[in-house]
């Protein structure tokens, strides 16, 4: 009683035939309710109480009614606060001692035990080379496979890979071109399903919603777990989601000490709000994070801390609300243990706003 949507949430039950929250087991048609309507489930004990959204729009997470029947969600919460560290694929090709497929494959079991198990990739990394690389290590060693997660990513087209007359640099987020990326991926990377699938930039002639049919149909049948974006806009990612059944779970995009924008024009609030994980490229800025900050404040920080410089960079950007996850593109074990350990440090809030004030040279407002 009270509740906007309560005489559907009593037609839910009536037809049950239950007078409390709809267990479940037990959802099913709502009759009268338009085909695409949502529901978002809120836990209460082993019960959902269901809340029905009249926006088209798509609403993260949840439950949705397709042709009047409550289907859950395929995805989960897309990455958890303890994921700590992405490692980045972009760099794999540039060393040549992990070329070797048992070489690689003694690092990634060594990032394993770090605790470290999702590993990110595109199809443009070193040409394809990368993917394929990764893939030869699994491929002698398929019981790493089990333990890691991976993520990829589609849409660029370099200019010495356009095959047209015109050999342009360019975006396809093109149905036919996505699918056979997906297709391609799990090849190439020797895995039975990708852990998360990201249109890798936004791409202004993509039809969203052929897009979309792609997408689903390749979690429907296994292939990829959940998808999100790489490089969007708020408006551009939101496009996506109005025509996909499917929950965006993030979006990867650059964010750094060196890199502040996004914190103040509101591109952080309408990763929140939306409900997108923020996934941090280029977390330390390109490198030189001392040569932006003055000695005096780098050692102040390093004895308050224990952190070195890697673990400041990337303690300061893990404070920042939503957690964003930083991706690593170092391949070096020190370095990833120096980024390990900042992203398990809490940073004390005056210091986050002396380095920030610091590399921006100006103090906030």
């Amino acid at each position: 009683p009270g509740h906007p949507f309560g005489h559907e949430l009593d037609r839910h039950r009536k037809w049950h035939g239950t007078a409390g929250p709809v267990p479940l087991d037990k959802a099913g048609p709502v009759p009268g309710t338009p085909p695409g309507d949502w529901c978002r489930g809120t836990q209460a004990t082993q019960y959902q109480t269901l809340r029905l959204f009249k926006n088209p729009r798509r609403r993260p997470g949840g439950y949705r009614l397709r042709q009047g029947v409550i289907v859950p969600n395929t995805q989960t919460a897309g990455f958890t606060p303890e994921t700590p560290l992405i490692l980045g694929m972009m760099r794999l090709h540039d060393h040549p001692s992990l070329t070797q497929p048992a070489r690689l494959a003694d690092w990634i079991a060594a990032r394993l035990d770090d605790g470290l198990n999702v590993f990110d990739h595109a199809d443009i990394y070193g040409g394809g080379e990368c993917e394929r690389l990764f893939g030869d290590a699994l491929r002698a060693h398929p019981a790493l496979a089990q333990n890691l997660r991976v993520i990829t990513k589609t849409g660029i087209v370099s200019a010495d890979r356009d095959t047209s007359q015109w050999r342009v640099k360019h975006y396809r987020a093109e149905a036919d071109y996505v699918e056979n990326a997906i297709n391609k991926a799990i090849a190439s990377l020797a895995v039975e399903q990708i852990d998360t699938f990201l249109i890798h930039r936004p791409d202004p002639l993509m039809q969203a919603e052929d897009v979309a049919r792609v997408l689903e149909a390749a979690v429907s049948a296994g292939k990829i777990r959940q998808i999100g974006v790489s490089n969007f806009l708020p408006e551009q990612w939101r496009w996506l989601a109005r025509n996909t059944e499917l929950r965006l779970v993030c979006n990867q995009s650059q964010l750094s000490l060196a890199h502040t924008d996004p914190l103040f024009d509101g591109t952080l609030e309408a990763h929140l709000a939306d409900g997108l994980r923020w996934l941090a490229w280029s977390p330390l800025g390109g490198g030189g994070l001392a040569d932006r900050i003055p000695a005096e404040l780098m050692e102040e920080a390093r004895e308050e801390t224990g952190l070195d410089d890697t673990g400041l960079a990337i303690a300061w950007l893990r404070q920042i609300p939503g957690t964003p996850i930083p991706v690593l593109g170092s391949m070096n074990p020190e370095r990833i243990h120096s980024a390990l350990n900042g992203a398990r440090s809490p940073m004390p809030r005056g210091l986050w706003y002396r380095l920030l004030e610091s590399v921006r040279n100006t103090a906030v407002a």
